[in-house]
């Protein structure tokens, strides 16, 4: 594997091979750009479907056979359940039962709940994993336990991947709240509901074969539809497919920390100071608990100052529903729904739309909405003295976390970090990230508790700021403020020479990789 590495733009040593596949290293922002055109499934004919369009089998595991499941296929899924999933766990079930080995499975990410399969994964059933692994299957990863090596993609990356022909969906099995006999489906009606099931919409695009499973089969048509069901060869109902209480995670509840309620603050007075937070504007708050505190007190500055958004972008909570009932703002324009709230204005509100990453997040289109965003506020685990950030590992190296849509918020206008300066008494702000998932030439601001540090690259905020009571210091004077708290510079991780995963940047270049934790 040594011998296959090469730096990238990035600095970064990583591999051009990856699971048996060329790999492009990262060529610098906006650098890359491919040619050709975007790939497509096979062409069928009506003739082979039923002319009542009833595509209801007996079991998953019918269906399986019924598609054609055999080693070494390329099995996918979205994750809209976050940790409420149900079918991802029930569709290696059956793949087992079927003698069927060698999988990878393609998730748009997978949770603690998918713990499972990692006895698939012991067994042989799952080769190896393709998506963002959040918890148990990310520190399995990261001791090289896994036969291939994982590959991790932003929401837009995943996207683009399947658009450009990277990654080849042979069967996608997508868990649908609602959906009729001949496969249209949303994720608004039914007693699962759980907003939208815009992640797997490529899934139903480009698969060879697409497998709907439903708990709530209604008559022909559902409307709305988010999946189409002429992209649908089979529909499957199960007991339930997933408990939409459980979309709100660990990282999608409000901070209670009086740390993170101050960064939540200076980072809402920094929008409204640098003069970002003007009728019009738009921005997005990420799924974190400081993000959500960030909404609550822009909203109320917003209302002091009589401004109006023209949008704002989710994941969807409750605050970001109040904002738009309240007259906050024109329109939600949401990608994934994260809690009940969102679930509800989203199925009764018209303003409150539903999207995918093809028009939120895809780096291979016309144009993304990303790209238009005034503000952006996100977290990460970790920041350096350059700005570049990571949000997949921690300090000791351990695989935990995955991107989401964080790479191709990016592209916003003005990218802020709120993160506290210190976690478990570990520095978060370091001379070089452990693993590199954003380059620091696109990330504008980090906010901490103990002060606000601007990227010299922005002239224009420094002096939009210039004069105010915000306390604005360098990011080299925040960490060495830090590292004397906490006593010096941190451990670093115990890492072995294996490769155990790969990071995708939002163009499918190879931006960083992950190594075996020793």
């Amino acid at each position: 594997m040594l011998d296959q590495l090469i730096e990238n733009a990035a600095g970064r040593m990583v591999p051009t091979e990856i699971n048996g596949c060329a790999a492009v290293p990262f060529q610098g922002v906006g650098k890359y750009r491919p040619e050709g055109r975007k790939a497509a499934p096979a062409v069928r004919t009506c003739a082979d479907y039923p002319a009542d369009g009833d595509k209801a089998v007996a079991d998953l595991k019918t269906a399986l056979k019924n598609a054609g499941l055999r080693d070494g296929m390329t099995v996918s899924s979205h994750h809209h359940f976050r940790n409420g999933d149900l079918v991802g766990n029930a569709v290696f079930e059956a793949a087992a039962a079927l003698g069927v080995k060698d999988l990878r499975w393609f998730p748009s990410a997978a949770f603690p709940c998918h713990e499972p399969i990692i006895g698939h994964l012991e067994s042989g059933v799952v080769r190896y994993i393709e998506g963002s692994m959040n918890g148990p299957l990310g520190n399995y990863c990261s001791t090289g336990k896994m036969r291939g090596m994982g590959v991790l993609r932003s929401h837009g990356g995943r996207w683009q991947a399947v658009q450009d022909g990277d990654v080849h969906i042979d069967i996608a099995v997508l868990a649908a709240p609602t959906a009729d006999p001949f496969g249209n489906a949303n994720g608004v009606m039914g007693p699962s509901a759980c907003g939208l099931i815009g992640f797997g919409l490529v899934d139903s695009i480009y698969a060879d074969h697409t497998i709907v499973v439903t708990d709530n089969l209604i008559p022909f048509p559902c409307i709305p539809w988010q999946i189409q069901g002429n992209n649908v060869d089979q529909v499957v109902v199960m007991d339930s497919v997933g408990d939409p209480s459980k979309i709100v995670s660990g990282t999608t509840q409000l901070t209670k920390s009086p740390d993170r309620l101050l960064i939540a603050e200076l980072t809402a007075k920094f929008v409204r100071e640098a003069g970002i937070m003007k009728d019009g504007f738009s921005f997005q708050a990420g799924a974190g608990g400081t993000a959500l505190a960030f909404a609550i007190f822009l909203k109320e500055m917003m209302i002091d100052a009589s401004v109006k958004a023209r949008f704002v972008r989710g994941g969807s909570t409750k605050y970001l529903v109040e904002m738009l009932e309240e007259g906050l703002t024109d329109y939600i324009l949401d990608g994934q729904t994260f809690d009940l709230d969102g679930v509800r204005s989203m199925r009764d509100n018209p303003c409150h739309q539903d999207t995918s990453p093809f028009t939120s997040y895809n780096f291979h289109g016309k144009g993304c909405f990303a790209s238009m965003l005034d503000a952006v506020v996100l977290g990460a685990t970790e920041v350096d003295v350059g700005f570049n950030a990571n949000v997949v590992t921690h300090s000791d190296g351990r695989l935990l976390h995955g991107i989401g849509g964080w790479q191709n918020c990016l592209a916003g206008k003005c990218v802020i970090l709120p993160i506290p300066s210190v976690r478990d008494r570990i520095p978060v702000i370091v001379d070089r990230v452990t693993t590199l998932c954003g380059p620091g030439e696109l990330i504008d601001v980090v906010v901490t508790e103990r002060g606000i540090a601007i990227n010299p690259r922005r002239t224009d905020l420094l002096e939009a700021v210039k004069g105010s009571t915000l306390p604005i210091r360098s990011i080299e004077d925040l960490k060495v403020e830090v590292e004397a708290i906490c006593g010096g510079v941190p451990a670093a991780p115990r890492l072995g020479e294996k490769i155990v995963a790969a990071i995708k940047w939002v163009d499918g270049t190879v931006i960083d990789c992950v190594r075996q934790v020793t």
